[in-house]
């Protein structure tokens, strides 16, 4: 297994405990010299707060461990593609390599709508990996969605 693989299934666990607490189920792990330092996942609805992704708890977390708001010599690993937002905090961050598992194509900025990745007009770029255990995370989303729509026509019916 690669460490990839390995790492994403961890940004997987996140994922699921955002799902169990019916948040939009996306985790996300930073990892720095084969260790995991921070993790995270949505918390958008609990917390009623727009900021609330995955991956900008993670950065918060991560400048907290590492004393810095420069994330030099992390990976971030997130189930899903991140948005505009997410994308803006990753290169503000200066995160060097990003590895994600499905795309989103109503909001990714990675590749999707946009690719902030690769824009040669701002100061930074990241390494992308993108596909990792796609299935996996494609799915618990795909899950997700239909539970919330099997319980609003509930409600509804």
């Amino acid at each position: 297994m690669t460490n990839d693989v390995r790492f994403m299934q961890a940004a997987l666990k996140e994922a699921e405990k955002a799902f169990k607490k019916t948040e939009a189920p996306i985790g996300a792990v930073a990892v720095k010299d084969g260790k995991i330092l921070a993790r995270a996942h949505n918390l958008r609805e609990s917390k009623r707060d727009p900021l609330g992704h995955a991956e900008m708890y993670l950065l918060g977390k991560l400048a907290n461990k590492l004393k810095s708001w420069r994330m030099m010599g992390a990976t971030v690993y997130v189930t899903l593609e991140p948005c505009l937002m997410c994308m803006g905090a990753l290169i503000q961050a200066r995160v060097p390599r990003l590895v994600f598992g499905t795309l989103d194509p109503k909001a990714g900025a990675c590749g999707s709508l946009y690719d902030l990745s690769r824009d040669d007009r701002l100061n930074h770029r990241i390494d992308v990996t993108s596909g990792v255990l796609k299935d996996a995370c494609s799915k618990i989303l795909s899950d997700f969605f239909k539970r919330l729509r099997k319980k609003k026509l509930t409600r509804r019916g």
